[in-house]
């Protein structure tokens, strides 16, 4: 730590090194900047942190999803809660098209994916509700080819994360936040699948737009991480970041293989 109580850039570095960071990886990042604590310099070092780590060789990605410009999802349920039908008819007009470019990320997927997508030389991938921004020699081949009917299955980055041979990293956040999950969902026989809508440009025309994908759930993933951690424990480290105690490296592969089989022992699928 600096001599002022905040975590600096070299000892985060350095944690994020001992716990198996390594040069020339691909990182998939899941953080709390809270519970990584005070920084020097905030998220933005956070991330210089873990760029250092993965040096000029490896790869940064980070979900930058996007819920504001869908009537379908639990976000739009939340904001509209209480709401006439006029009033809600007024947020679904205000919506905004999704845009890779310029488009914000969720605040509920945290600071860190926003910071990730604004760097210079970053890259997102063109899903309107699930997007990943990259940073890296792989950061192309990550998000490239991600179907706007694929949220996170073949056609999406977590498919190009998992043939890569990524690693997760739950950076002061819980298996709860583990996205590569959903791949498993996709992964199950037959599973459930439901309409989605959002806003969509095409040119300068604002559209709404509906498609079906897997109904995702992430409501087990907590439990699903737990049994993960205790009956494949080469697959997880754990070590503290800053003030984050416990963090994991997780093996991509081995998440969403495991999470496909654990998934169809413990969900009913018809």
């Amino acid at each position: 730590m600096a001599g002022n109580g905040t975590h600096t850039e070299e000892r985060l570095r350095e944690d994020l090194a001992a716990l198996g960071v390594e040069p020339g990886g691909v990182v998939l990042v899941h953080a709390s900047l809270r519970a990584v604590g005070p920084v020097a310099g905030g998220g933005a070092t956070v991330l210089r942190a873990l760029r250092g780590a993965l040096g000029a060789d490896g790869t940064v990605v980070a979900p930058a999803f996007t819920a504001r410009n869908s009537d379908t999802s639990p976000a739009y349920r939340e904001r509209v809660r209480g709401l006439g039908e006029a009033e809600r008819a007024a947020v679904r007009a205000a919506m905004p098209a999704y845009d890779a470019a310029t488009t914000p990320s969720d605040t509920g997927v945290g600071v860190l994916p926003e910071l990730v997508r604004t760097t210079d030389g970053a890259v997102r991938s063109a899903h309107p509700q699930t997007s990943f921004a990259a940073l890296g020699p792989q950061a192309v081949r990550v998000v490239s080819g991600h179907r706007p009917d694929c949220h996170l299955g073949e056609h999406s980055p977590l498919a190009r994360l998992y043939e890569l041979g990524a690693r997760i990293l739950l950076l002061g956040t819980g298996f709860d936040r583990c996205t590569a999950f959903h791949l498993g969902e996709y992964r199950v026989a037959r599973p459930p699948r439901r309409t989605y809508r959002c806003v969509i440009r095409e040119g300068s025309v604002r559209r709404w737009w509906s498609y079906e994908d897997v109904d995702l759930d992430d409501g087990d993933f907590a439990a699903l991480g737990a049994d993960l951690e205790r009956d494949r424990p080469g697959a997880v480290r754990r070590g503290g970041v800053g003030s984050a105690s416990t963090c994991r490296l997780v093996e991509l592969a081995a998440a969403v293989d495991y999470a496909r089989g654990w998934l169809e022992r413990n969900r009913a699928y018809g």
